[in-house]
């Protein structure tokens, strides 16, 4: 059985070791939320004609994370599992795909790769108002912090070694062979991103122009490295998106492909490795970790690694790479305070990220100059 990662449990009292307060806020369930409810008649009729073995009665509770695309714990007598569906109401074009979530997990589990297995997906809108996919729960551990810190100290580097072994099995996935050929547009991943989210930073002029980012947009663009190269590509792989073994530093299944498609796998493997730079109050990042005294490899271990798993020698220009990942994390909280300035993502957690854009940019130039500097 596969458990979402909002739903791990915790210590009976106090926070859950490693937990910020927006990761607390996005663990377990609750009742189902209004305006996000289920016709739990028409849901139990589609289990039971598309999910081998499911049987009733159903209850159902609705994770309090997941908020771009809801998601549901599924509970029967005999097993649980997972709902995940677009949201409510209009939305734009392509947003919210699930079933792009579907199929690309779908794919992937053909291989071996660790992700829950896809038992049906849904597009037919009359059934519950939009499309949805039901898969398998997984039980396993999150690990919000990324100094492991209840791990033991000499087993960190396996896990480390694990996260990085996923990614790269991830990228020698041959998109074709698993019918993924056409998942996203192949080449020029750098141009078109940095386009896109110049382009959104630049339209948004009540959230306001920082000087870091102007220099960014002015740089990146110019400064792209020489190699084209297609892969598989997760765009939101940290720790707290994988799901390990409860006792073994073995990833059991990686969550949350809403940002998967085909890319350059150097931007993926960054984003992942851009924990090192990342302050630990933003996402889980390592920033001002004493990674010795904690046993955690070193950044260019880490990479070292990566490329011994790949078959590189090396990544010429790997701070490019950081400065890329930097700036569109950064140009997508500019978007968030945008939106908070605006009034329409009042949340406490939207506007404490809207704090960090400054941050965020500032870290992206600091790459930027340190590729400049070689």
């Amino acid at each position: 059985m596969v458990a979402r990662k909002e739903d791990q449990e915790g210590p009976p009292r106090g926070r859950r070791v490693g937990m910020s307060a927006a990761a607390e806020g996005n663990t377990g369930t609750t009742a189902v939320r209004a305006g996000y409810e289920l016709d739990r008649a028409a849901l139990e009729a589609w289990l039971r004609g598309h999910v081998d073995g499911f049987a009733g009665p159903l209850e159902v509770d609705q994770f309090k994370g997941g908020q771009s695309n809801p998601t549901y714990r599924l509970t029967t007598p005999t097993r649980s599992y997972v709902l995940r569906r677009k949201p409510p109401g209009e939305i734009l074009k392509g947003a919210h795909a699930v079933e792009r979530e579907a199929r690309v997990m779908a794919a992937l589990g053909q291989t071996g790769f660790p992700v829950p297995a896809i038992h049906g997906l849904c597009e037919d809108e009359s059934v519950l108002g939009t499309p949805f996919f039901v898969m398998e729960m997984v039980e396993g551990r999150i690990f919000w912090d990324a100094t492991f810190p209840d791990v033991p100290r000499d087993a960190r580097p396996d896990y480390f070694a694990a996260m990085n072994g996923v990614l790269a099995q991830l990228h020698g996935v041959d998109a074709e062979a698993v019918g993924l050929g056409d998942y996203g547009r192949p080449g020029n991943y750098f141009a078109r991103q940095i386009a896109r989210w110049s382009k959104q930073y630049l339209a948004d002029e009540e959230a306001g122009r920082d000087a870091d980012m102007d220099a960014l947009v002015e740089w990146l663009p110019e400064n792209i490295p020489p190699g084209e190269e297609t892969a598989i590509v997760h765009g939101d792989l940290r720790c707290d998106n994988m799901i390990f073994a409860p006792d073994e530093p073995r990833v059991l299944a990686v969550l949350d492909w809403e940002l998967s498609t085909l890319g350059h796998p150097l931007a993926d493997f960054a984003y992942n490795a851009m924990m090192y730079r990342m302050p630990p109050d933003i996402v889980a990042g390592l920033h001002g970790a004493d990674l010795a005294a904690l046993n955690i490899p070193s950044e260019a271990e880490y990479v070292a690694a990566y490329c011994a798993r790949t078959g590189r020698e090396s990544i010429p220009n790997w701070d490019f790479y950081i400065a890329f990942n930097f700036f569109r994390l950064a140009a997508i909280f500019h978007g968030i305070k945008g939106r908070v300035i605006r009034g329409n993502a009042a949340s406490a957690q939207a506007a404490e990220r809207a704090t960090k854009f400054p941050v965020l940019a500032r870290l992206a130039r600091e790459a930027m100059q340190a590729c400049e500097q070689g």
